[in-house]
């Protein structure tokens, strides 16, 4: 199951890095109790701007629902766009763009990020 999900991920990393055009990638690492995002530079080497449902104002009852990714989606945009960041990749790891993955992305796309 390991080897599967590290091949997914490597696939679309690829993928990234083919047409990213020196752009940061949002990246996504989901959890069964928490979701966490951060804003990349892999030119540079660092991260631009980070966010997670372990914080206090975003904690809720639990970070492993929709409504927890939206408010970390749109946390890390405005971080990012706070540090002149606008436009992005996407990087959904191995998961599927479907449920939480989803909801952080349309959230960051609400704030003012462009992927």
């Amino acid at each position: 199951m390991a080897d599967r999900r590290a091949r997914r991920t490597a696939r679309v990393r690829h993928t990234l890095k083919r047409v990213a055009y020196g752009r940061p990638r949002l990246s996504v690492f989901r959890s069964s109790k928490h979701i966490y995002a951060q804003v990349i530079d892999d030119a540079k080497g660092v991260t631009v701007a980070s966010a997670s449902s372990m914080e206090k104002d975003v904690r809720s009852k639990t970070g492993a629902n929709v409504e927890a990714a939206k408010a970390v989606g749109k946390r890390v945009a405005e971080r990012a766009v706070a540090k002149g960041v606008k436009e992005v990749q996407f990087d959904r790891g191995s998961y599927l763009y479907h449920g939480r993955i989803k909801a952080l992305a349309d959230a960051a796309r609400e704030t003012g990020l462009k992927f």
